[in-house]
């Protein structure tokens, strides 16, 4: 089992968490939000944030809620995170709803959960007042993240703080007094998928303090630094690693105001810190190699690193006065890249440490809550999803020749099961061991690769097994080239024919290829194809490919929805 690298606070419980680090951090700010002045930032300090929190427990329980469930859907931003602690640290069951659902799932999760309360933004006024006409739920309360005041029985979060805020003066300790039972479940989150075919993970405050404690322990942050907020919150990894992490630091939070704005946020916000998906890492380090490349300063760059990674083997980091100017165009402060979510390429993982960023890939899911393993300031392995976290045993079933198998996990930050689903539970949990569903390896020194997800892999008739997010990395690597997606087409012999479909970037295609015609840019894609066709083993070899400049289906943490994508494509 993995030793932990770094002295970290021990948590029973995520309301003990925001007590003990409140009284460490309280003044330092919890949030950062841009005014009309350039540079200078409103602040909320993290006394203020557990004041609301606390404010908003307190009314909750008073209007009849403790020991309820309680939904909130919103895009990221500051009335998320109060309603979350203010429901799990005294109150009842918090319910986080993925906020990009059509609106009848939006329904059905609100039906399936039994929620009396949903707190939500603007964004989604129509549903709700659909959903409170229809009267088909068990939601009492509908509460608007955005509404100064009570609007026709629609309640106002900013009130209701106000509100609690009096409660608390008057002596009313009800929230402030309630105890935490760790072990059982807290928080109900719906995984992606169907609304049909979700299913409902059962987590407690033990699962996830587990995991906070076992981040602190591997990966070093502190009270200065910034994280940019840009994955979902609802999804796991961007809740427990991106909020409830800096959090527990005294770290501060920004938000991040779109795909397009990240790196003019991370400069503005002055960022340390982030988390997010292998696509987004691996498209920001194409860009910084790009501009490098325009500026005619590749081959010093490249000098640079080897002189750099030489002097790394005698204990001498040059690395962010070298690249100095590379470490400016993001701010100048970022230290700390962690991605997770799928796969991420070796080629951005291994430039960003030579350049001087510390680039960690993790591996997790909901039912872990969520980080099973990570690369740290101590264990990197480019390539691998590091080592176990110390709370975590983990293992290997059924390997074959090559040491393959399915990757199995148990400790304390695994779910209690899925919420009224007995059978996927029987299915998903085996004497505590977790199936995490994904094949993977585990080399003498205890890292682990990952393979690819069990349900994906293609078998072919002659026992051989591909995985298509491997050939997948080697086609995205192609410049001009967005993302791909490979698959098996069913051939009458009973056998598959490995064939892909390519995404190409609009905006760099026709300098990249000289020609935006599809048939010419065909051909040119299936060319770059054919060569890494000769680094693979036959059996290995991509057929067929087509290609174009529509976006793969994806969920909102930026995975390709691989069920949705293979109908476009039989």
């Amino acid at each position: 089992m993995r030793e932990p690298i770094h002295e970290f606070m021990k948590f029973t419980d995520l309301k003990d968490m925001l007590e003990k680090t409140g009284e460490l951090y309280g003044d330092r700010p919890a949030y950062l939000f841009k005014t009309e002045e350039e540079g200078k930032f409103r602040e909320i300090t993290h006394k203020e944030f557990r004041d609301d929190i606390k404010a908003l427990g307190t009314k909750l329980v008073d209007m009849g809620l403790k020991d309820k469930r309680v939904a909130v859907i919103s895009e990221n931003r500051y009335e998320w995170g109060i309603v979350y602690l203010a429901v799990v640290t005294g109150t009842g069951i918090i319910v986080p709803l993925d906020k990009s659902l059509p609106e009848n799932e939006i329904e059905s999760l609100i039906i399936r959960s039994e929620v009396e309360a949903i707190f939500y933004s603007k964004k989604y006024d129509e549903v709700m007042n659909k959903i409170k006409k229809e009267n088909n739920t068990k939601v009492k309360y509908f509460i608007s993240m955005d509404l100064e005041k009570e609007e026709d029985n629609v309640y106002s979060e900013y009130e209701l703080i106000k509100q609690g805020k009096e409660l608390l003066e008057s002596g009313n300790r009800e929230f402030l007094d309630a105890k935490i039972d760790a072990e059982k479940m807290s928080i109900m989150l719906f995984t992606s998928g169907t609304t049909a075919m979700s299913k409902a993970v059962m987590l407690s405050h033990k699962n996830i303090c587990a995991n906070l404690m076992d981040i602190a322990s591997v990966i070093k942050v502190d009270e200065n630094d910034r994280f940019l907020s840009f994955l979902p919150l609802h999804h796991t990894f961007e809740c427990t690693v991106g909020f409830l992490y800096p959090i527990s630091k005294g770290g501060a939070i920004a938000f991040c105001e779109g795909i397009r704005h990240i790196a003019d946020n991370i400069k503005e916000y002055q960022i340390t810190a982030m988390i997010s998906v292998p696509i987004l890492f691996e498209s920001m380090y194409k860009k910084v190699m790009k501009n490098i490349e325009k500026k005619g300063k590749l081959g010093t760059v490249q000098k640079g690193i080897k002189i750099s990674q030489f002097l790394l083997k005698l204990g001498i980091d040059i690395r962010k006065k070298l690249f100095k100017e590379i470490h400016e165009t993001l701010g100048g402060k970022v230290r700390l890249f962690v991605a997770g979510g799928a796969a991420l390429d070796p080629e951005a993982e291994k430039g960003f440490n030579q350049l001087g960023f510390k680039m960690y890939q993790g591996y997790g899911l909901t039912e872990s809550s969520p980080v099973i393993a990570a690369e740290d300031d101590k264990y990197q392995r480019i390539g691998s999803i590091g080592k176990a976290f110390p709370s975590l045993d983990v293992k290997i079933e059924d390997p074959n020749e090559e040491g393959v198998g399915e990757l199995l996990a148990k400790g304390p930050s695994v779910m209690l099961g899925y919420y009224n689903n007995e059978e996927a539970t029987k299915e998903t949990l085996e004497d505590g061991w977790l199936h995490t569903g994904d094949l993977a390896r585990i080399d003498k020194d205890g890292y682990i690769f990952i393979s690819g997800r069990k349900k994906f892999v293609i078998v072919l008739k002659n026992g051989k097994n591909i995985y298509p997010e491997e050939i997948e990395t080697l086609i995205n690597k192609i410049e001009g080239v967005k993302e791909s997606f490979v698959y098996g087409r069913p051939e009458d012999d009973g056998d598959y024919k490995i064939c892909a479909k390519i995404v190409y970037d609009e905006e760099t295609v026709e300098e990249v290829f000289g020609t935006k015609n599809p048939d010419e840019l065909k051909e040119k894609i299936w060319q770059e194809v054919k060569k890494i066709n000769k680094t693979m083993p036959a059996y290995k070899y991509v057929r067929d490919i087509t290609v174009t400049n529509k976006e793969l289906i994806k969920t909102t943490t930026q995975k390709v929805k691989r069920f949705e994508e293979i109908k476009t494509v039989l």
